[in-house]
């Protein structure tokens, strides 16, 4: 049976003993659940731990923002009457004042293993203000639900954003501890950091290829973040917020298809296959129609393909959701040459950049895309050296 962090910790009286007599911080969102499903807040407490504060990442502590840049507000927990802090409302670091509340702070949060998820970042922020500070940092590990696999380009230097904690690529395999230890290295810094690690963690086993499935339940990390597939296909999804086409938010399956009105779905995944057949392995692609109720295209009828990485179609080693996605833009492009695919608009307050150059850590991917003599082997061309030295970077601080 698998043990996460929070468990791990729970079960331990010797680690339950290092906490005793410190102020304890707790970073956390809905998915941040014991076995039983009991909030990680409300287990800490019973179990006697001094929880003096809670933190909040991106989509707020009860994950009730549906949208990106949709800031939540400090407020006090009506439970137990502590200050509760928004990492993602006027402030994106923790200040000095909040950081004055605790002594040790548990980072228990559920991940993706994607690097613009922005858990991450906060992650970073957080040990950088816990170095000045003096303050001591416990990840409780979670698994990666995507797994070991490495695939895109890696972030380039003056592209870091709330999106792109650092020079890492798309897809990073690794867990939220783990991460942890590299930022550490990374940014050298002085601080007091644990990981209360998981334990019997199999991220090579299937079915579920770093989610324990059939053993722990899926809770939404974030609202539209509804189960596994996602977390697989995201990936390459989550490019689709710097385009005019829908990831599908205003659909019941989110960062899990795309689409628009004015594209032809059945032309566009032939596009795909003629351009790079292996690039679509290890999933299935469905064409099919939707009507977001919000969002883009809100209350248009779109043509689209929902890509599902999951079940009998579900190849672990062969899924690659960051080029397939970059082929569907690539086929778009050539089907339909001046189609306005670039959305342009401020993402993640970034301005002056292309939402998918922030997003991809730089603009070779939409200069790939956009030029009409560029082939598929190209962009392997740009990105396998990028993977290949990732993997090698991220060998030490491999705790599973």
């Amino acid at each position: 049976m698998i043990k996460f962090g929070i468990d791990r910790l729970l079960a331990d009286p010797q680690l339950l003993d290092a906490l005793k007599g410190k102020r304890v911080a707790l970073l956390a969102h809905p998915a941040s659940v014991t076995a039983d499903l009991t909030h990680s807040l409300d287990a800490l407490v019973a179990a006697g731990v001094n929880v003096s504060a809670m933190f909040g990442p991106q989509h707020g502590v009860r994950g009730d923002l549906q949208d990106n840049m949709m800031e939540s507000p400090d407020f006090t927990d009506p439970t137990y009457g502590i200050p509760v802090f928004s990492l993602y409302g006027e402030v994106r670091r923790p200040t000095g004042q909040s950081m004055g509340t605790f002594d040790v702070m548990l980072v228990d949060l559920q991940d993706l293993g994607c690097r613009i998820y922005t858990f991450i970042t906060t992650l970073r922020y957080v040990l950088e203000a816990s170095a000045a500070h003096g303050k001591a940092v416990w990840v409780l590990d979670r698994p990666n639900p995507a797994g070991r696999p490495v695939e895109g380009l890696t972030l380039l230097p003056g592209w870091e954003s709330f999106v792109g904690a650092g020079p890492m690529p798309m897809r990073h395999g690794l867990t939220l501890g783990e991460l942890g230890h590299w930022f550490v290295d990374l940014l050298k810094l002085d601080v007091d950091y644990r990981v209360v690690e998981l334990e019997g963690w199999q991220p090579e086993a299937g079915p579920g290829f770093g989610w324990p499935l059939g053993e722990r339940v899926w809770i939404n990390p974030s609202p539209n973040a509804p189960n596994l597939n996602m977390a697989r296909a995201y990936a390459g999804t989550v490019m689709l917020e710097g385009t005019t086409l829908s990831e599908g938010r205003g659909t019941t399956r989110p960062l899990e298809l795309f689409g628009a009105p004015d594209i032809d779905a059945k032309l566009v995944v032939a596009e795909m296959r003629a351009l790079a057949p292996h690039w679509l392995e290890g999933c299935a692609l469905r064409d099919i129609w939707f009507e977001p109720t919000f969002h883009k295209h809100v209350k248009q009828l779109c043509n689209g393909l929902h890509i599902h990485a999951e079940g009998a179609f579900y190849d672990h080693g062969a899924f690659r959701p960051w080029r397939l996605q970059a082929l569907a833009f690539k086929a778009v492009r050539r089907l339909y040459p001046d189609y306005p695919l670039w959305r342009d608009f401020p993402y993640e307050y970034e301005f002056g950049k292309l939402a998918i150059d922030v997003i991809n850590g730089g603009p070779a991917l939409r200069e790939w895309v956009d030029d009409a003599a560029s082939s598929p082997a190209d962009l392997d061309a740009l990105t396998i050296p990028d993977e290949t030295a990732w993997a090698e970077t991220r060998r030490p601080f491999l705790l599973y």
